[in-house]
């Protein structure tokens, strides 16, 4: 079979002996005729991989169209002309534990001291909003953060923030983008200026982090809690383990068998706690030990996951419940404000955070999904995305937090069970003061990417005038912006019950996302009965919207 000339190329090309001995490997057996080898080859070469507000992500393998050294460097030095451009300025990268990452960021490091830029590298595998944090902490004009979050084992992925400590917006976007696609033009990257004199920070930059995570817990008497706890083969473990024990937590049950940070996730099939089955082991850990509290961080933990012991058994929140814990603890009081703040969420969140500001005569912002949007509120005091996503300490991390986010839920439990509650005893009051608010996703993954587009075309040009026999009241294009948002592709339908449906592809995977919401108000006194009338209205909306995606 023939093999593309660009794959020759790049085997020449390719500084990483590894992955030059990969393609050879490839192309001998494309050339011998395997229909898998040279299908590979076809799409590792199909164009390159785009990078946009969420930076890079990608398989880790040979060609433009993966994730290597060859595509990292292109990046980094595309990031340093930018940066160049702008001044210049200290950058600090972070990485977590997945394949490659310390490979990705010495790359990184190596060719932003080649480009004259002052670099710092943190001092081992850790999380994102370590990264985050340091950003502001030590001035930095910008910070890359090699990970790739939650994604299957064989990926890896590349963030970029500026200096406010947030992730990069348009039109920044696409001006480092520019720059990469004109590095790629240039010639191969064994030609650009490499450095070597980068500092290594020590551990003081996640002893800060620590000692402000723990500075979140206010005063008051020792806590006793039950809580079982897992990183998810993930970088979070150890410092979930210091900010506990610095803000004066119980140390936690560790689900053993994924406390050690583990590229290959051996115990899930996916490392998402949104996944079927991924929280089963978490799970069967707090049920053994009779927890009061379930913890769970995504791989670089910026995410955090909640579980709690029910009636029925253990149950997984979901973000939009934990989102709304948060917000109301605190603005109920719990947390000291010295000027006025806002509290934000995306719009594809659960709708109640609203009504919980409105009560306390808080601000509230709607904005774009994606905490790069979220973080640039003005006067940021809480923000959060049902995708487990929350910001508490938008002063000391402008993006989601899953560390912070856990501690400040152990301490709510914790304070709740000294005064005879619990979180799902707030819910039940929540509801019952502010209606049942049911959300709930339906998505599809996609193997031809026309299909989103047909979906997204087909629904504008031809929406439905109802959903489950539930009059459409309003459509909103958010591809045409609002008053409040930038135009980015996606729908919103505002049905006659009170009900919404938001459509949109997803920014990091080859998904459409619809994210169904039903209100209920509780009238009668009757919660468990208005829980199941909305969960109701979701299943028959649900039903209808899987329809389209097919």
């Amino acid at each position: 079979m023939a093999v593309p000339d660009e794959a020759r190329a790049w085997l020449a090309a390719d500084p990483d002996e590894r992955m030059r001995a990969l393609l050879s490997d490839l192309i001998a057996l494309a050339e011998a005729g395997d229909q898998a080898a040279a299908d590979e080859i076809a799409d590792a070469f199909d164009g390159t991989l785009q990078f946009g507000t969420a930076g890079l992500r990608g398989r880790i393998g040979p060609g433009p169209n993966r994730m290597n050294v060859v595509v990292v460097a292109r990046a980094a030095a595309g990031l340093a002309r930018y940066l160049s451009e702008r001044g210049g300025g200290a950058v600090v990268i972070g990485y977590d534990a997945r394949h490659d990452s310390d490979l990705f960021a010495r790359a990184t490091a190596q060719i932003l001291t080649g480009a004259g830029l002052s670099v710092m590298m943190l001092p081992g595998p850790l999380p994102t909003p370590v990264l985050a944090f340091a950003i502001r902490r030590l001035g930095c004009a910008a910070g890359v953060m090699v990970t790739a979050s939650h994604n299957p084992p064989e990926d890896n992925g590349y963030k970029v923030y500026l200096g406010d400590g947030s992730q990069i917006v348009p039109p920044a976007d696409a001006e480092i983008s520019a720059h990469i696609a004109a590095v790629a033009a240039s010639g191969p990257v064994t030609d650009l200026p490499h450095g070597e004199e980068w500092d290594t920070l020590g551990d003081e930059i996640v002893a800060e982090y620590v000692a402000r995570a723990a500075a979140l817990v206010e005063d008051g008497p020792p806590m006793h809690l039950r809580l079982a706890y897992t990183p998810m083969h993930g970088v979070g473990g150890e410092l979930f383990l210091r900010v506990l024990e610095e803000a004066g937590l119980p140390e936690p049950v560790i689900v053993e068998a994924q406390f050690a940070p583990d590229p290959d996730f051996p115990t899930v099939a996916f490392p998402n706690p949104e996944e079927p089955g991924a929280m089963d082991l978490a799970l069967a850990a707090a049920e053994e030990h009779e927890c009061d509290l379930l913890i769970a961080n995504d791989p670089d933990a910026d995410r955090c996951a909640v579980g709690v012991p029910a009636a029925d058994g253990w149950r997984m929140l979901s973000g939009d419940e934990v989102g709304w814990l948060l917000g109301w603890w605190i603005a109920a009081g719990n947390r000291r404000l010295s000027r006025p703040g806002t509290f934000a969420e995306s719009i594809v969140s659960g709708t109640m955070l609203e009504k919980i500001a409105a009560d306390s005569n808080i601000a509230y912002v709607q904005t774009l999904t994606g905490f790069k949007w979220i973080a640039r509120v003005p006067d940021l005091w809480f923000g959060y995305e049902e995708a487990l996503g929350y910001c508490v300490d938008p002063n000391g991390v402008r993006d989601k937090d899953g560390i912070s986010a856990g501690l400040m839920v152990a301490e709510m439990a914790a304070r709740l069970k000294q005064w005879n509650t619990s979180l799902l005893h707030v819910l039940d009051d929540l509801a019952s003061e502010y209606g049942v608010h049911a959300t709930r996703q339906v998505s599809v993954r996609v193997q031809d990417l026309s299909r989103i587009d047909t979906i997204m075309t087909t629904l504008r040009t031809d929406p439905p005038g109802a959903i489950a026999g539930i009059a459409v009241t309003d459509m909103v294009d958010l591809a045409e912006g609002t008053e409040a948002l930038p135009p980015t592709d996606g729908l919103v339908f505002h049905l006659e019950s009170g009900a919404r449906v938001v459509i949109r592809p997803s920014g990091t995977e080859p998904k459409v996302k619809c994210y169904l919401q039903s209100v209920v108000i509780d009238e009668a006194g009757d919660l468990p009965a208005a829980r199941a009338a909305a969960e109701a209205e979701l299943d028959a909306i649900g039903s209808e919207v899987s329809r389209w995606l097919q």
